[in-house]
């Protein structure tokens, strides 16, 4: 279904893929560009940054908003994630009326099946996040193979924040043979560093302003890194954490940026990144940093 007048807005939205997909077919007989940014709602500025870069490099953008369920392993986490559709159109309009907006429902894109493919990405998906989300990111997968499946788009954008499913995204793309370039994009921050995620919206103004730890956190270990050992490192992390009554140390890990493999000894001609995840108030946040 394709709402043109629905939201009084200019906007083309589409709430089903069959009419996107006839939408979109005159644009590719074009050989227009087309540059996608999939996301679960409740836009910020990082989002919209993802949004301008596609903008600026395409002729066309398309934005998905869907909560995805098959990437969630927690069920209160998926009934809490912030759905804020009106608020979330009025913000693509004001940056540009031409963007193209596809709100699926979950039948639309699961024919009321929301079941994940199984996907194998060399390992990839065992480490981290993958350890902590079981099934997190076969659905990662699911949801962004069908969506390139759909939109069939030139380029995707990806943010940093989270550089595990950029890696499995263009893991997967590689693996499958899809015509899809992934471009990953810098972590927007809030003014206090804290990275910019959908999931601060559920944050009080005490726990945000407490999580300005994370970043610094990061930011020191940056520095330690050029002297010191990884293991010396994650444990001034936990000791850090432990010493905070507010946040709970899910995992740091300093890892291989191309193998996320953790970093046992430091080699030179290796690009290294840390990961972090905390918990506060039942409310997940995640961050990452070049150490390079």
């Amino acid at each position: 279904m394709f709402a043109l007048n629905f939201n009084n807005t200019a906007m083309p939205i589409f709430y089903g893929k069959a009419s996107l997909i006839d939408y979109l077919k005159p644009l590719k007989v074009l050989q227009s560009t087309i540059g996608f940014v999939p996301t679960m709602g409740a836009l910020h500025q990082g989002h919209l940054a993802l949004m301008q870069k596609s903008l600026t490099e395409n002729d066309h953008t398309v934005v998905s908003i869907f909560v995805n369920p098959t990437q969630f392993n927690n069920a209160e986490d998926l009934e809490k994630y912030p759905r804020t559709l009106d608020a979330d159109i009025k913000k693509l309009e004001a940056l540009n009326p031409n963007i193209i907006l596809y709100a699926p429902a979950i039948e639309d894109i699961y024919n009321g099946k929301p079941l994940s493919e199984h996907f194998d990405f060399d390992g990839l998906e065992n480490q981290m996040e993958g350890k902590f989300r079981p099934g997190h990111f076969n659905g990662v997968g699911t949801i962004v193979k069908r969506f390139f499946e759909i939109i069939e788009p030139t380029n995707a954008y990806f943010g940093e924040k989270d550089f595990q499913q950029l890696q499995i995204v263009k893991k997967m793309v590689a693996k499958n043979k899809l015509n899809v370039i992934i471009i990953g994009c810098p972590i927007f921050r809030e003014s206090n560093d804290l990275a910019m995620s959908s999931r601060n919206e559920r944050l009080t103004v005490f726990e945000r302003n407490e999580a300005t730890i994370i970043f610094k956190a990061l930011a020191s270990v940056k520095a330690k890194f050029i002297t010191n050992s990884s293991t010396e490192i994650s444990k001034w992390v936990e000791k850090l954490f432990q010493d905070n009554p507010h946040f709970t140390l899910e995992y740091f890990v300093i890892a291989d940026e191309e193998t996320l493999v953790a970093c046992t000894r430091k080699n030179k001609n290796k690009k290294y990144r840390a990961f972090i995840a905390v918990v506060v108030n039942n409310i997940r946040l995640i961050d990452t940093i070049s150490l390079n």
